[in-house]
């Protein structure tokens, strides 16, 4: 049986905006389970979204976002939930965004 197509997808995680949990108290914790991801090739690119009114100096973190590689967009959501980010509560469930993503040609090769 031939193993399904894989696609990318463009992951949007903002934090939330009250009553977040402390990122920085699981951060390791959560850059630790990401290696798997990078090991096996699923994760592409990613990293912190910036609030763009934050000092150049303290760059206040609002967000992660991520480009996966995965079978289905089901897959791509696990990804985000087994996250210590979604299970500790820095991330906001209900602004998630979870994407299709096709790079155009000249950077397809590149993620």
């Amino acid at each position: 049986m031939a193993s399904p197509a894989l696609q990318k997808f463009v992951i949007f995680a903002p934090d939330k905006t009250e009553g977040a949990a402390d990122r920085a108290a699981v951060r390791d914790q959560h850059v630790n389970e990401l290696t798997k991801y990078l090991d096996n090739g699923t994760l592409k690119y990613g990293g912190m979204l910036l609030d763009p009114a934050s000092p150049a100096t303290e760059k206040k973190m609002i967000g992660t976002m991520v480009i996966v590689e995965t079978e289905s967009l089901e897959a791509a959501r696990k990804i985000v939930e087994e996250d210590i980010y979604f299970k500790a509560g820095v991330w906001d469930p209900e602004r998630l965004v979870i994407l299709p993503f096709m790079p155009a040609p000249p950077f397809a090769s590149k993620i």
